[in-house]
Parts: C-alpha cells; sequence; structure tokens
C-alpha cells in the first residue's frame, strides 16, 4: 500500500489529541479512538505518529488497531455501515440482513460502493443485544431489522435525509 503524505493539519490534530490524553500510553484505546472519530480512518502513518507521540512502539499501536474490530485502516465509505453478528443478532437473523445489504448495495463486507457513499463491514457485538438483529450506520444504531427494513434504511442516506460526519485527513 503506498505511503500516505499526513497534512500539517492532521499532524497537528492527532498530536494535540495525543496531548489531551496527556501522552499517557495507557491512553492509547483513547487517543485512536479519538483519532479516528476525526480523521474517519487510522492509516499507518497516523499510528506511527500517535506512537511516536506516546512513546511506543509502532507494532504495539498496530497490534491494537488490527485487534479491535471498531478500527479501520482503510478509508471507509461516506456512511459505514456495520452488521452486527453477536450470537443474539446472529440466531435472530444478521445473516439475512447482511445479504440483502450485500445485494442492496452490490458489494461484499470489506468493501466501498464505487460512488463512495457505502462501505459493509461486520462486527463481533454492538452491547445492544436486546435489540437484535443490529445494525450501525455511522454511529446511529437500527434495532430489530429486517431484511425488509433495509432498502428504507439505504435509501434515507442516498436521498439526503441523514447527513454523513465530515472527517479531516
Amino acid at each position: 500500500m503506498p505511503k500516505i503524505k499526513l497534512s500539517q493539519r492532521t499532524i497537528e490534530t492527532v498530536r494535540n489529541i495525543c496531548a489531551s490524553f496527556d501522552n499517557q500510553e495507557g491512553e492509547l484505546i483513547n487517543v485512536l479512538h479519538e483519532a479516528q472519530h476525526k480523521l474517519g480512518y487510522l492509516p499507518a502513518e497516523v499510528q506511527e505518529l500517535v506512537a511516536k507521540e506516546l512513546n511506543m512502539p509502532v507494532a504495539k499501536v498496530y497490534g491494537v488497531v488490527t485487534f479491535y474490530s471498531f478500527f479501520n485502516m482503510l478509508p471507509q465509505g461516506e456512511f459505514p455501515i456495520s452488521v452486527c453478528m453477536g450470537t443474539a443478532c446472529y440466531v435472530r437473523g444478521a445473516e439475512q440482513i447482511l445479504h440483502e445489504l450485500k445485494r442492496q448495495l452490490n458489494i461484499e463486507v470489506g468493501q466501498t460502493t464505487p460512488d463512495g457513499k457505502f462501505s459493509l463491514n461486520c462486527l463481533r457485538c454492538v452491547g445492544a443485544c436486546g435489540l437484535a438483529p443490529v445494525v450501525m450506520v455511522g454511529e446511529k444504531v437500527y434495532g430489530r431489522v429486517s431484511p425488509q427494513q433495509v432498502r428504507k434504511i439505504i435509501a434515507d442516506y442516498q436521498e439526503g435525509l441523514i447527513k454523513a460526519e465530515k472527517h479531516e485527513m
């Protein structure tokens, strides 16, 4: 994968995030959450900068980013869609929801639509088991989703009824 050049603004953003957590190694997950929230994803160059600011090995940062499914190393669609595949969601039909999303968007898990609007991923557990099956679009949680509701959810975003959060990079 080609290296990207971080803008001065992005470098300052990451440094400010690290400083807001006192550049403490024990705050790594919080730093990564905040950086991803601001930037949209965590490319290798951002991970390297975080490691430098927190005075820790890049391998440790990379290990955390790759271990937790909520961190992304690749740019996501304007509206990232995640289907919970935890036990409760799975037994209540998450697999059918995922199949319908793949069919409607014409993409596979891990891919982004050609127009850059949607990306599709799976999660292990959202922690909303009482609402199973659960789909997240960005940070918005949809509970008790049926395959029939998928078209409406996608349409709301395509028609601009729900706006995306803008990230800087």
